[in-house]
């Protein structure tokens, strides 16, 4: 633990599961970190989209009880949020720099440091997967495994690029706008749950909504900055030695994305599931989804979760959806093969 001159710790009353909120200086500023569980046990370090914190991103994740049981049996959570995006974020001074991705990556092992964490385990959604993976490839050592959901590794294209100019501009000259809400909307759902003229948005596009309107924009913004001057890591894929799992949504905008991280990470220790009727953000649209290759993946690390509850009803996924192959044993303790949930439409 660093100092008290150092970091400041304060209880978050209404968190759930009993976390405890630090704000851990750095060098490139003070960043916000959530912590879940006993910190005796090894460590699993999250970082949320863009606009988002461990709230919006990842409480559906960890609101699924079968999730939740394998998860915090096995480790202790550690929810980094992007500077600024924490719940009751103040606006971060004009004066302070805006963070490269690169900076972003840096803070984590400060992080890391100041909890006194040796190698973790890591979560991230789509900027916050690029995030995870840019620190993994600066510091290998500190990475047991990558667990990312709608990934992004390439520079963005003119399409995103330009995309992200238009909100980005929105954000800085209009704040968090009605536009602004739609565009990250799309961007973290799929159309299906986003609803329609004739079909209200579903409870979770609603919560997520609700969050947005928290937001310090100015914040949001220097955030979507380092995003959108990332640079490209796919050269950097093939020479990360720890496992990875990749999710995506097949109805995600960074889909493409995910297929490219995939066919550049060595195929002997990463696998992808592709999650069907699904958007960017699978931990809070699917979160069930996840659960089946969660669990055969840390299997591979030695870790179970702790009752063997049968397979929710509202899983998409069972036991029969995973193909055999994925419990042959190899190096990396299971043989895990690119799958895809499947979904029955029929009512």
């Amino acid at each position: 633990m660093g100092d008290s001159s150092d970091s400041v710790s304060v209880d978050m009353e209404g968190i759930a599961f009993g976390g405890k909120e630090h704000l851990v200086k750095t060098c490139h500023g003070s960043v916000s970190v959530a912590v879940f569980g006993d910190q005796d046990k090894p460590a699993l370090v999250t970082y949320p989209d863009l606009s988002l914190n461990h709230v919006s991103c990842f409480q559906g994740l960890f609101f699924c009880p079968e999730a939740c049981s394998l998860l915090l049996h096995n480790f202790c959570i550690y929810h980094i949020s992007p500077p600024g995006h924490e719940l009751g974020a103040a606006e971060i001074s004009p004066d302070n720099p805006v963070l490269s991705a690169d900076d972003l990556a840096d803070q984590i092992v400060e992080v890391l440091n100041y909890f006194g964490l040796g190698a973790v385990m890591c979560l991230g959604v789509t900027a916050g997967a690029y995030i995870l993976a840019l620190f993994a490839m600066k510091y290998r050592p500190r990475v047991l495994g990558l667990i990312l959901v709608s990934p992004i590794c390439k520079a963005p294209s003119w399409t995103e690029w330009l995309y992200n100019k238009v909100m980005s501009n929105l954000l800085y000259f209009y704040g968090m706008c009605g536009v602004v809400k739609e565009l990250l909307l799309k961007r973290y759902f799929s159309k299906d749950v986003r609803g329609n003229a004739q079909v209200l948005e579903s409870d979770i596009v609603q919560a997520c909504r609700r969050s947005l309107e928290e937001r310090q924009s100015s914040n949001v913004w220097r955030f979507l900055e380092a995003i959108n001057g990332r640079p490209d890591i796919t050269e950097g894929l093939r020479k990360l030695q720890c496992r990875s799992l990749i999710f995506v949504g097949d109805n995600s905008p960074f889909h493409s994305e995910a297929l490219h991280m995939i066919s550049n990470l060595d195929s002997r220790y990463s696998a992808l599931v592709e999650v069907q009727a699904c958007g960017s953000m699978v931990t809070e649209e699917q979160p069930h989804a996840m659960l089946i290759p969660l669990e055969y993946f840390l299997m591979g690390y030695g870790l179970y979760r702790p009752s063997q509850l049968s397979v929710s009803p509202r899983s998409p996924l069972s036991p029969s959806c995973i193909a055999p192959e994925l419990l042959s044993p190899e190096s990396m303790g299971l043989k895990l093969k690119p799958i895809k949930t499947r979904i029955s439409l029929e009512v």
